[in-house]
């Protein structure tokens, strides 16, 4: 930051003793020395100033040093002054001098001055100043005067002499402000030049761009030519100066207005639910309504793939605020409600804020919130996509999809939440309110006051606060204005929470039903951060403002829904204090409650001291002007009322509590809160005297403007308000909010600057635009500085310390980042840094809406007969004062032009776009003690009128009246030349419309133009004797608005309401000199608004010049008469009106197409008329349209006088009128083009690349498909040379065949060869759509790398971290996009060691699928032949698009070509140049021709449901003209996307027939059949366009097999034909596959096989490599269409704009003259291919036991297994039970059968079946083909016992463990990592396989293992070998050996003793026979060891 430091020593040689004052000045920013007392003549003053500055020192700029005689009691007076320009310093950064001072009169005096000035840069160290070196107002009122002041508080009015300032005004140049926005206005911005300099400085008007640097210099000084606001040099907003402020033009308030959404879920499948054996449904619930899936038996990943769409017609805020709720319900029945599992949460605004509005294929985390201890309870996968009207969602596309595996990396979360959520609790406190209205009426209160005896409040509220789906209530505080609740509502939600909103609702409790009081949003987003030093939400203790309807009570009361928060509130309503909490809770600790319901509780009081600190502030408002009051008010007299909360509000605001005290005097602090809500009608001691606030104008009589408006007579006296009011002082939130505005208005001024140049093709907008971002930088920086003051303020939230970090952080990274972009705008690069810094806009905005309220925001209502009329809401930061500029409101003290509305619902539609009354307002809010400035911004020139009764007259009571004596005479010229685009008001679909100016209280109207929607008016209107009043230098920076409204006239009632617009006039005074660059004024183009909506725009220009001694004769002269009052109409003089040249235009008449009918009577001979600027030519009449609905003469042309500047072309009207019998005519229905730009003809650059003969060019072909997808075109310049090569070539052929065998592992080959004769066109599509979707992939991936770069880049030279950060930073991302591609590549992933990588795309031929429709790829085929649109009928109001289509009557077809003359020769003297055809050369005839049409509808996708059960019965319905083909017979049953595989042939004449409509209906069996959705296509711009859509060209020639060529032509032949009409020499065919076109040429195959497998030699493939790359021919080339699919949306007239569905098909067309073309393709959907899998339950190991034995507590089971594939309703088959397994082991050999119908391709079992008994068809269902199988536990008496589960999906399932032993957990564990197999390449598989289940703790446990053979065969194999189920024939199975345990008690007692009790004890019983023997030894030896003994001693 850089300061400029002056430090001011002696002053000497003055005259006579006394005290001496000095005052420095520095941009507009004074500093006062102290005062030097008694000094006779030198005056030491030794002092030192500092300004910290924001932009760099110019050496233009001036310091000034004023000496001053110092009087207590007079004002000071001047001794002399010294000014100095700044270059010196600027340059050398210290200067020290001694300079003499000069007087009043210029003339040099004796008295000197010493200073040093130093500038230096400093390091960031700024000082800032204090309120205290400002306001340090002493209260003996003795310092009064050491400040200079412009207002007349200073007690001198106008007749006591001068003021200081005011009398150096002609002689010393002082300095104003004089620009606009935030930093040239700030005292710290650059000054502009001097009042004198004012005349040369302000030339406005349209500029050459090279002369806008220069002026631009010489506007802001020496400034940087890029930080000057284009819109400072141009007409609209020049002269905005710091006296007035913008008006906002858009009028209707936009929220509250009800709009069509419609939500469409898919939910696809869930998996891993927690618990067993369940039979899962899921709900989904949106709101109210809620729809459920069928259910699934038996299954915890459960498939269902079922779509729900919801439709809304709501307003987008209760949209938003809508919870989109899934939850997981077991087994759910028509009896019981089932059991939850889990649910999900997540706002409909959540969905909305998605890139493309939806979550596609994500997984949603399932929680139980009954139990928030428990953790993930399952996922589901599902789409949720939201559409609005006009949004089109862009779907990825659904064929063959695989399943995504990987549910981590998908997850249903917005970007930037962390998977893992935890939970948390949401504290909401409620202390209390205040200000709360009557809610009942007053003669109850009268009469319960009559029996009870006391006076009740007229309320009892309560508050209610709705979050994440739930509702929480405090209790009800009876009869209460001011209730004091203290409690708190707690809610359980996982953090983050997907909920962006909190509601808060004062509710008035009463019996019959509670009304809203007040609602209060919160935003979730605005009170917590989430990046690295973010916080959690936050808010408070702070008070919630909240508005709503108007407070006196009715008991039906209109504006309700103002008081639910739709809509702007247009009253005060009350104040709620809250605050907010978050706490993460640890779910593991053991005292936490689990349930989340919401809970109460109270809390401690709150001190008074928490929210702030009372202060007195001061409201000051003056009504300078009322003007356009709306004349069915205008007969009764009219006062405005201001008020503020309830202060000022005289009719309704007071409901005094019943409770309250009389205010003591001293007025302690609780008291002061009571007195809050009161008025401030009693009489307030104060320091200033009893000061009464006035808060309404006085009474007065409107007089009549014209016709439709009235104004009140406000001339010289100007009505004033004030109001006196308590609140806390919270200012800091809102200067920092003022701040961060100002900075983003000044932002979006020059982004719209800049859009403004690229839009005009203006020189340099990069400049401009480079300029901004240094105004944006240095707002940023000075931002920071100026916000961290005063933190220690009382009352300071943890939000405020918080939000203020966080900003000053986002600032401080903005300011840096916009440094960094401003280095990269280049000319090149300025549209994608425009759109960088909208997002800086974007979120400016968000951070400068600061989520706690403080003071209320003004209201001004227009009251007549004591009723509310209209109001305007005035946002209390904007007129907020501060004495630091920067943070002053934006309107504070300034006259801004208020536009009042009526209030809520009436203000929608018509009403809302009349202006009430239009105000001029001066508006002044801040603290009492800082009132000592209320009037400085009110235009000069008047005095003050105190009210009557004030006592001793004080001279700080503000004004009741201001009395103006100076009074200028103006007069203003409105050239308003033409209007364009204007709405159509009549049913005509034209208006006749006229402009009615306003200025002051002045009104003309233009002259009415009948039927246009373009009136060229060309009309001067003159406005005399225009009063304004204040000073003439003030009004001339200032001048008023002007108001142009745009009616159109009926010739009964009144003109009817097209637009408005508002302009600045430019204004000469009386001195000034008439004439360049300033004056004649230029034309500017207006933007005209109806309500929101644009309506067209004005283009017109004003002027304003002021009427001198001389009078009129003085001004510049008017051509035409003036004399009499109602002359001649005068036009636009020369000067302003656009300088003419002569153009020709041409016009191609082709046809009319789908005229209807017109008054019942059919259209039967139409023409066509054309007319621009007065000129107009009429094409030949249409005999019979019937027959011929085309034109027999095409070309006809006209010349015209046009402006040279191509912007300020008018629009060009197409009519299309029918002549009828006797001349008459009527109008059909009309077009007008608005920009003639795109029809201009430009010649074409001989020396561009496309006609470059420098030799010929070999073309580089590239056959890698991988390249073709990307449509990487190379382009190539002359002397390039690339050489081609195409791998069609048999030996490349087969060396690839060999590369792609892979060898495995274990050496076998693996199959990858696709078999030609297996192939269909369905192989085609599929591997189309694969590439379709990598090439999308691709796509993201680059731009995510690229967006990744740059923000690496930005942040690596904003220094944010060292180089090799960077690389690390750069691996890391990558890490994660390899992360979330790479998921599918591990799937299939490594086998064992690693050689396996990705199975190898077999090479199929492809076809383009386009998820767009063909038009927006090829701009709508009119290459050229042009389609426009013909309108009849009103437009419609209803939406902000109110889309046309209903009032479109016709089209008309045919093009136009503009060019200035004379036309250079060389272009006519060209061969065969035909001079009837004009520009339009080699253009087919027009005459009909006969087509065969031939239609492939593909399939459709997201049908919105047509029946009650939530699906549709879809067939195609195709017409053409007269032809209709129904499929009905074929519909697909219960399908919202069906696979029709269809193709139609129809034959069509064109021009009568080529509107081909393809619809999808839904087949009912009762009434009739319900539109789905359709989608036209314009066949004959397809027929004709040279993109050649007739027939897709295929990327490879073959004559036989699935990629069959389709066209009768061969590719020889279209490309010789090809050749001829685009005039260019013959191909040329050479030896060794070459081919010359043009000058390129291209090599290819030259042979081809047939049928037999016979190769032949063909140059076909040549000319194929040519077509599919004919954009690379030089002049004629262009992209053909290739073979292809294209998506098109359905849609539904009765939901305009939102697509009900898409469809994906193609068009061929072969012409009739043509040979004929082949047989249709076959594309009938691929039947699917019948398998039996047999599965042969060998045995089973280790299931666990879970019957207890009756004798011997012996724990056995029953086994048996049961398995299915399809579901276990259609076909679960079980094997017998083997009893008493005392192991787990079970011995099956049984053998499972299970038939199924598959579909390779899409890999999914089809199943057909019946949905219920009730249902007429079966519906084909498609699945995954998944075998189930479980172990159970047979139970004779009670249910059998589910022990475990596997589930093996037949495409990817592990291999069996080879023993039981291997078998275990981690083969279902880990299956991503393990090797799997498919059991359609295996067909035959033999393992051991686990069986799952889950615990209590959800933990998987391993509860049985299973051995099982599976083996596929095919249909015809089965047959073949058939077997038998269980172990029955044919080819049974041995019986198991299976010990028989049952009755063994009774038949083998030591059988069972083994089993039972050998089993158990075998260990014990082998102890105890040990025991025994060692006993029974033990005892031997014993026995025998006396005898033995005895033998040995005795020796025996």
């Amino acid at each position: 930051m850089m300061s400029l430091m002056v430090h001011l020593k002696t002053v000497a040689h003055l005259r006579g003793k006394g005290d001496r004052i000095a005052k420095v000045t520095f941009r507009g920013l004074p500093f006062f020395s102290r005062v030097a007392e008694n000094c006779e003549e030198v005056a030491n003053f030794n002092e030192t100033f500092r300004w910290p500055i924001a932009s760099r020192l110019d050496g233009n700029e001036m310091l000034e040093i004023q000496v001053y005689n110092y009087s207590k009691v007079f004002s000071n007076r001047l001794v002399g002054t010294f000014s100095m320009v700044l270059q010196k310093v600027a340059e050398e950064g210290h200067l020290e001098l001694t300079d003499t001072l000069i007087d009043d009169n210029n003339t040099s005096i004796k008295t000197s001055v010493t200073i040093e000035i130093r500038y230096q840069s400093m390091d960031g160290t700024v000082g800032v100043w204090s309120d205290g070196e400002f306001l340090d107002v002493p209260d003996d009122r003795d310092g009064m005067f050491a400040f200079e002041t412009d207002s007349l508080l200073s007690g001198q009015s106008h007749g006591s002499g001068t003021s200081p300032g005011r009398s150096l005004q002609g002689s010393i140049p002082t300095f104003r402000k004089a620009g606009k926005g935030v930093f040239s206005a700030m005292k710290l911005g650059k000054i502009k030049s001097s009042r004198d300099d004012h005349r040369k400085s302000d030339e406005p008007a349209v500029l050459d761009m090279e002369d806008l640097d220069r002026r631009a210099m010489r506007l802001a000084g020496a400034m940087d030519p890029d930080t000057i606001s284009l819109a400072s040099v141009t007409a609209v907003t020049t002269n905005v100066s710091n006296k007035r402020s913008k008006p906002d033009i858009k009028m209707e308030p936009s929220s509250g207005r009800p709009v069509d959404y419609q939500i469409s879920i898919t939910v696809i499948e869930a998996r891993q639910l927690i618990g067993l054996n369940m039979d899962p449904v899921v709900c989904v619930e949106i709101g109210d309504d809620k729809k459920y899936t069928s259910m699934k038996e038996s299954t915890n990943c459960p498939y269902y793939n079922e779509y729900f769409v919801f439709d809304f017609h709501v307003p987008p805020d209760v949209m938003f605020d809508k919870i989109i709720k899934l939850s997981v319900i077991h087994s759910k029945n028509l009896l019981r409600s089932g059991t939850l599992v889990g649910t999900f949460k997540m706002d409909v605004g959540t969905v909305y804020s998605q890139p493309e509005h939806q979550f596609y294929h994500k997984w949603a985390i399932m929680s139980d919130p009954d139990d928030i201890t428990a953790g993930c309870k399952g996922y589901i996968k599902c789409d949720i996509a939201v559409v609005g009207k006009g949004d089109n969602i862009k779907t990825p596309h659904k064929a063959n999809e695989t399943d995504e595996d990987d549910i981590e990396g998908n997850l249903l979360l917005p970007e930037g939440i962390p998977a893992e959520r935890q939970w948390a609790r949401f504290y909401v406190r409620i202390y209390r309110a205040e200000g709360l209205p009557k809610m009942n009426t007053s003669i109850m209160a009268n009469v319960k006051k009559a029996f009870i005896g006391e006076n009740r409040d007229l309320v009892d509220p309560y508050v209610q606060v709705q979050f994440a789906g739930q509702k929480g209530k405090t209790s009800v505080q009876k009869s209460s204005y001011e209730p004091i609740w203290n409690e708190q509502v707690i809610f359980t939600e996982l953090f983050p929470p997907l909920c962006k909103r909190m509601k808060v609702q004062i509710r008035d409790s009463d019996k019959v039903n509670d009304v809203a009081i007040g609602t209060h949003f919160i935003d979730l987003r605005k009170i917590s951060n989430d990046g690295d030093k973010g916080f959690l939400p936050t808010l408070g203790p702070a008070w919630a403002n909240m508005y709503g309807s108007t407070r006196q009570y009715t008991l039906m009361d209109e504006h309700q829904d103002l008081n639910e928060g739709l809509g702007e509130g247009v009253s005060f309503r009350s104040r709620l204090l809250l605050s907010i909490a978050v706490e993460i809770l640890d779910t593991t600790s053991p005292e936490i409650i689990s349930s989340t319901d919401v809970q109460i509780e109270n809390v401690s009081n709150i001190s008074e001291s928490a929210t702030g600190k009372m202060d007195e502030f001061f409201l000051f408002g003056a009504f300078l002007e009322a003007t356009m009051i709306d004349r069915k008010i205008g007969d009764k007299a009219i006062s405005f009322e201001i008020t503020i909360g309830n202060y000022g509000n005289q009719i309704d605001g007071v409901s005094k509590p019943s409770s309250t005290k009389k205010k003591k005097k001293d007025g302690d602090n609780e008291e002061e809160e009571n007195e809050l809500i009161q008025n401030s009608s009693e009489d307030e001691a104060d320091e200033d005297g009893d000061l009464v606030s006035v808060s309404t104008t006085p009474l007065m009589k409107p007089v009549i403007t014209d016709r439709n408006y009235f104004h009140l007579p406000y001339f010289e006296k100007k009505p004033c308000v004030y109001i006196k009011s308590w609140w806390q002082d919270q200012r800091r939130r809102l200067y920092n909010s003022n701040m961060m505005d100002k900075i983003a208005d000044k932002l979006e001024e020059g982004l719209n600057d800049v859009q403004e140049i690229i839009k005009t093709e203006k020189a340099f907008p990069e400049r401009r635009l480079r300029g901004v971002l240094e105004e944006l930088s240095v707002g940023c920086s000075r931002f920071v500085t100026l916000a961290n003051k005063d933190v220690n303020q009382a009352g300071r939230t943890k939000l405020d310390r918080e939000r203020l970090k966080s900003c000053m952080r986002e600032m401080d990274s903005m300011a840096q980042q916009t440094r960094q972009i401003r280095t990269q705008v280049k000319k090149n690069t300025v549209k994608e840094k425009v759109k960088l810094v909208q997002n800086f806009l974007q979120k400016l905005r968000f951070l400068a809406d600061e989520p706690q309220h403080s003071i209320p925001d003004v209201f001004v209502w227009m009251m007549s007969n004591n009723k509310r009329i209209a109001y305007a809401r005035v946002p209390s930061k904007d007129i907020l004062y501060s004495i630091v500029d920067e943070e002053t409101g934006k309107d504070c003290g300034k006259v801004k032009a208020v536009f009042l509305k009526l209030p809520g619902k009436k203000g929608f539609g018509h009403a809302g776009w009349t202006v009430q009354a239009k105000l001029e307002l001066y508006l002044w809010l801040g603290l009492n003690k800082q009132r000592k400035d209320f009037l400085k911004g009110l235009p000069n020139g008047f005095e003050e009128v105190k009210a009557i009764n004030t006592g001793p007259v004080l001279q700080s009571i503000p004004p009741v009246s201001l009395v103006y004596d100076m009074k200028q005479v103006f007069q203003l010229r409105a050239h308003m030349y033409q209007a364009r685009s204007l709405f159509a008001a009549d049913s005509s679909g034209l208006s006749d419309p006229f402009a009615r100016v306003f200025f002051s209280t002045h009104s003309q109207v233009t002259e009415v133009l009948s039927e246009t929607l373009c009136p060229t008016w060309d009309q001067l209107l003159v406005f005399d004797n225009v009063e304004l009043f204040g000073e003439a230098s003030e009004l001339r920076d200032d001048p008023p608005i002007i108001v142009v409204e745009i009616y159109d006239q009926d010739t009964v009632g009144k003109a009817e309401f097209i637009g408005r617009t508002f302009a600045k006039p430019t204004i000469k005074m009386c001195d000034e000199h008439y004439g360049p660059p300033r004056f004649p004024p230029q034309l500017e183009y207006y933007q005209v608004y109806r309500g929101n909506c644009t309506a067209g725009e004005l283009l017109a220009a004003f002027e304003l010049l002021q009427v001198g001694q001389g009078g009129r004769a003085d001004l510049p002269p008017l051509e035409g008469p003036t004399d009499s009052e109602h002359g001649p109409i005068l036009p636009v003089p020369l000067g302003i009106r656009p300088v003419l040249s002569r153009y020709r235009i041409e016009v191609l008449f082709w046809g009319l197409r789908d005229l209807k009918r017109i008054n019942l009577a059919q259209v039967d001979r139409p023409r066509v008329d054309i007319e621009c600027a007065g000129r107009g030519v009429q094409s030949v009449l249409i005999q019979n349209y019937k027959k011929n609905p085309n034109f027999s003469t095409l070309v006809k042309w006209f010349e015209v006088d046009l402006p040279e500047n191509e912007l300020l072309h008018p629009p060009l009207n197409i009519r299309v009128v029918d002549c009828r019998a006797f001349g008459r005519y009527i109008l059909v229905g009309s077009h007008a083009v608005t920009s003639l730009r795109r029809f201009i003809y430009s010649t074409p650059d001989k020396t561009s690349n496309n006609w470059a003969t420098a030799g010929d060019i070999l073309v580089n072909v590239d056959a890698d498909p991988s390249i073709r997808k990307m449509d990487t075109v190379v382009k190539l310049d002359a002397t390039s040379d690339a050489v081609v090569k195409v791998d069609m070539t048999e030996e490349e052929s087969d060396k690839d065949k060999k590369k792609k065998k892979k060898k495995k592992k274990g050496g076998v080959e693996e199959e990858d060869e696709t078999d030609e004769r297996m192939l269909d066109w369905w192989s085609k599509y599929f591997a189309s759509i694969e590439t379709l979707k990598e090439t999308l992939r691709a796509q993201e991936a680059a731009q995510a790398e690229a967006e990744e770069r740059e923000d690496l880049e930005i942040a690596a030279e904003a220094g944010d971290f060292k180089p090799d950060d960077l690389l690390l930073k750069g691996s890391k991302t990558k890490e994660k996009n390899k992360e979330k591609k790479g998921f599918k590549d591990k799937k299939k992933g490594p086998t064992a060691d690693g050689t396996e990588k990705k199975p190898v795309k077999a090479k199929v031929d492809e076809l383009l699928v386009y998820n767009k429709e063909l038009e927006s790829e090829y701009g709508n085929f009119e290459d050229w032949l042009h389609t426009f649109n013909l309108y009849r009928g009103k437009a419609g109001d209803d939406d902000e698009h109110a889309l046309d289509d209903d009032r479109i009557v016709g089209r008309f077809k045919g093009s136009l070509c503009m060019y200035k003359l004379p036309l250079s020769e060389e272009i006519t003297r060209e061969a065969g140049f035909d001079p009837n055809m004009g520009m339009f050369q080699s253009i087919p005839h027009n005459d009909p021709i006969n087509v065969l049409v031939r239609v492939y509808v593909v399939r459709a996708t997201d049908l919105h449901p047509a029946d009650i059960n939530g699906k549709a019965d879809p067939y195609v319905v195709i017409k053409l003209g007269k032809t209709e083909v129904k499929d009905k017979e074929n519909y697909i049953s219960k399908q919202l996307n069906p696979v029709f595989g269809k193709s139609f042939d129809i034959e069509a004449t064109f021009p009568m027939e080529s509107m081909l409509t393809v619809s999808v209906y839904d087949w009912d069996l009762v009434g009739t059949d319900d539109l789905i959705g359709e989608t036209k296509i314009d066949l004959e711009n397809r027929f004709y366009s040279k993109y050649r859509a007739t027939c897709g060209i295929s990327s490879n020639y073959s004559v036989h097999g699935y990629n069959v060529w389709r066209d009768p032509l061969k590719p020889t032949q279209i490309l010789a034909k090809l050749c001829k009409d685009g005039k260019t020499d013959a191909p040329q065919y050479g030896p060794g596959g070459k081919v010359k076109v043009a000058n390129r040429i291209f090599t290819g195959a030259t042979e081809i096989e047939d049928e037999n497998g016979l190769k032949k030699q063909t140059e076909e493939h040549l000319a194929l490599t040519v077509l599919n790359h004919w954009e690379e021919i030089p002049r004629v080339g262009c992209k053909l269409v290739p073979e292809h699919v294209e998506t098109r949306p359905l849609l539904n007239v009765d939901k305009p704009g939102i697509e009900q569905g898409r469809i994906e098909m193609w068009v061929d067309m072969f012409s009739m003259d043509m040979p004929a073309p082949g047989p249709a393709i076959e594309i009938s959907p691929r039947k699917p291919k019948r398998y039996e899998l047999r599965v042969i339950i060998w045995n089973t190991d280790e299931v666990i036991l879970e019957d207890d034995d009756y004798f011997t507590g012996e724990k056995s089971s029953d086994i048996f297994v049961r398995g299915w594939l399809k579901g276990q309703q259609e076909d679960k088959q079980d094997t017998d039970v083997h009893y008493h397994s005392l192991t787990g082991e079970g011995n099956f050999n049984w053998r499972f059968v299970y038939p199924f119908d598959y579909l390779m391709a899409e890999e999914k079992i089809v199943i057909s079946k019946k949905e219920s008994m009730f249902s007429w068809d079966e519906t084909e269902y498609k699945i995954p083909p998944r075998l189930t199988l479980q172990v159970w536990d047979a139970d004779h008496f009670s249910a059998d016992d589910f022990l475990g589960a596997i589930e093996l999906d037949l495409n990817r399932f592990p291999r069996g463990a080879k023993t039981a032993k291997q078998c275990s957990l981690n083969m279902i564990r880990n299956e991503h990592e393990l090797p799997t197999i498919s059991i359609f390449k295996q067909k035959r598989v033999k393992g051991w396989w686990p069986f799952v289940a889950r615990d209590e703790n959800d933990e998987m446990e391993l509860t049985g293992k299973v051995e099982a053979e599976l083996h596929l065969v095919t249909a015809e194999e089965a047959e073949k070998s058939p077997v038998g189920l269980g172990r029955n024939e044919p080819d049974p199975l041995e019986k198991p050996n299976r010990p028989d345990t049952s009755l063994m008690w009774f038949l083998s007692p030591l059988k069972s003793i083994r089993y039972f009790i050998w089993h158990n004890y075998r260990w014990l019983i082998l102890k105890v026979l040990g025991l025994v023997l060692l006993l029974l030894m033990l005892g031997l030896f014993l026995y025998s060891i006396p005898g033995y003994l005895v033998k040995k001693i005795l020796g025996v």
